[in-house]
């Protein structure tokens, strides 16, 4: 049972979710699952690994996001943005894509679901000027770092951080931090029922 796996994840990873808000992130596997079939929105095509690689995936960042406003770059289907979302309402979520289908899936999820605080933006990233900047730039298997981090410099706004999250890390990518750049904290998440490595890095201008 998806929600049995949900349940006893989010325990694993000590994170509270309301009943009505497991319920959201588990019709979000089943709209995720639906579209993909169309849409082609994930590699991943069965639904308890959807749970596992995306929701879970996404909502082991939650502990460590500091401010109140977020920008998802390079969200696809609207992850980590939508997880994170859903269990923090109280903060607001810019999802950025450069694919109509991928932004159109988001919309219907927030019209579906009831989801109001995120807002699609269908753009590249170096185009996309946002009138405020983030406390929080996030970035889920998006670009190398290097590459995040040049291509997103002007979203931070003033003590604002860059979130990448990464799989094992690569001692080359680690080396390549642009100049004006610093590493924070690199934090080892473990994502319950999933036995690979997971990292959180964490950045800022200098």
């Amino acid at each position: 049972m998806l929600s049995e796996i949900l349940a006893s994840g989010l325990k694993q990873a000590g994170l509270q979710a309301s009943a009505e808000q497991q319920q959201k992130l588990l019709d979000f596997v089943g709209m995720l699952h639906k579209w993909n079939k169309a849409y082609n929105l994930t590699s991943v095509r069965d639904p308890q690994q959807m749970l596992v690689r995306h929701v879970l995936d996404s909502l082991v960042v939650s502990p460590h996001l500091q401010g109140e406003r977020f920008i998802d770059v390079g969200t696809g289907p609207g992850l980590p943005g939508i997880p994170l979302a859903i269990l923090n309402p109280d903060k607001q979520f810019v999802l950025l894509d450069s694919l109509g289908k991928r932004i159109r899936f988001q919309k219907q999820v927030a019209f579906e679901l009831g989801i109001n605080n995120i807002s699609s933006v269908e753009s590249r990233v170096e185009l996309y000027q946002p009138e405020q900047g983030f406390d929080g730039v996030l970035s889920r298997a998006f670009a190398a770092v290097a590459d995040m981090l040049s291509w997103c410099a002007h979203l931070p706004n003033e003590g604002g951080c860059f979130y990448a999250l990464k799989g094992q890390l690569a001692e080359d990518e680690m080396q390549a931090i642009p100049e004006g750049f610093k590493l924070l904290e690199c934090i080892e998440l473990q994502v319950p029922g999933l036995d690979e490595q997971r990292h959180l890095l964490k950045l800022t201008k200098v």
